[in-house]
Parts: structure tokens; sequence; C-alpha cells
């Protein structure tokens, strides 16, 4: 019971962490940012894991505010292979328990943003 409710609490402050960022011109829903070093922590990452899980975020960031702009049927397509593409960069990565947290993360990010 004690895992469940930690993973709970760290899945609602990666969440969160996502919203204390502020872009212009950009559908805040889309700003994927979030702050590495908290990660690091909730996935116990090492440091080559860091510096893959930043880039591979940064480009999934980046990638996700571009289909702001997009419209209708296209952006939910676009959105899902971008997840897809962003879950097998991670998989690479991370281990199976930390790419298993991930994922709860991600998906909480997600559906909070409606997205």
């Amino acid at each position: 019971m004690k895992k469940i409710v930690l993973t709970v609490v760290a899945a609602m402050a990666f969440a969160f962490s996502f919203a204390g960022t502020k872009a212009k011109n950009v559908d805040k829903r889309f700003d994927m940012s979030c702050d590495i070093y908290r990660l690091s922590e909730v996935l116990d990452l090492d440091e080559w894991q860091m510096d893959a899980v930043e880039e591979i975020q940064d480009n999934f960031s980046s990638e996700m505010q571009s289909l702001a702009s997009v419209r209708g049927p296209k952006q939910r397509h676009m959105i899902h292979e971008a997840v897809r593409k962003d879950a097998r960069q991670m998989k690479n990565v991370l281990n199976a328990k930390q790419f298993n947290a991930y994922m709860r993360i991600l998906a909480v990010t997600l559906r909070n943003r409606r997205i």
C-alpha cells in the first residue's frame, strides 16, 4: 500500500512539474518540458540515463509543441505517433521498473492535459 501511495505522489509531482513552465504562442497543453532533475529522482536514474532522458525529453517536448498548430484527426494521429516514438526511445534507456514508472507518469500527464 505504501508503494502505491508513493507512486501516486511521485506521478502527481511529475505531472504538476510540467505545468510550471510557460512559453509564448504555444498551447500550454502541449508544453511537455519538465524538470529533468526531479524526473531523475523519481525514476532513480544514473548519470548516463539522465543525459539520454534529457535529450529524449527535449525532442519529445519540441515535437509536441509543433503539434499544437495541427488540428483535427491528423493531430491525434501525430500525437499518438510522438508518444509511441518517445516510449520506444525511453524503453531503450530505462530498465523495466523505470520504464513502467515513466509510462504511468506520462499517461497521467497526458490525461490531465486532455491530450
